[in-house]
């Protein structure tokens, strides 16, 4: 079993004017594939407060894999993606490209994410879109091939060559 974290990022819920509904869907998803959802939090759409929380999350070490949701549109306070870029120390772009392209089966739209995914030392971080409908169809296209990415990741064997679903 994995350890994941969810980072919510919105201004809004973090002044307590709109419920979270992004983060606990996003954790309720990860906890039925299985994930260990060991923290969760909120942040404002503040790139050295997103960078801070990514770090202090990913740096930590208990978790292998961290989730955003939000912040990943056109808006000028979007930074999500930015503040993912600047902390991570590689990045795995073939999760956002098949994210999109999922989503693009549903809404032409789905070109407009901005989203990334990168490894901060031990952690996978990837960014969801802040839309519980996209973040559950962006999270739902990807989840099937996480496991066995984070396998790789923790430098356990892992059976590349075995035929995935």
């Amino acid at each position: 079993m994995y350890q994941a974290a969810v980072l919510t990022v919105s201004d809004r819920s973090f002044r307590g004017e709109r419920p979270d509904a992004g983060g606990p869907l996003v954790a309720e998803l990860l906890s039925a594939a299985g994930y260990e959802v060991a923290k969760t939090a909120i942040v404002p759409d503040e790139q050295p407060e997103i960078e801070a929380a990514l770090k202090a999350i990913a740096d930590a070490g208990d978790v292998q894999l961290l989730v955003t949701t939000g912040g990943t549109g056109f808006a000028p306070r979007d930074v999500t993606p930015e503040a993912t870029l600047a902390v991570c120390d590689r990045m795995t772009p073939g999760i956002p490209e098949a994210m999109r392209y999922a989503s693009m089966q549903v809404t032409s739209r789905a070109m407009l994410s901005r989203a990334q995914a990168g490894i901060r030392k031990g952690t996978l971080i990837l960014n969801l879109p802040g839309s519980p409908k996209a973040a559950r169809e962006n999270l739902e296209a990807i989840l099937p091939a996480l496991s066995h990415g984070l396998e790789m990741l923790s430098g356990r064997p892992a059976d590349c060559a075995k035929l995935a679903d």
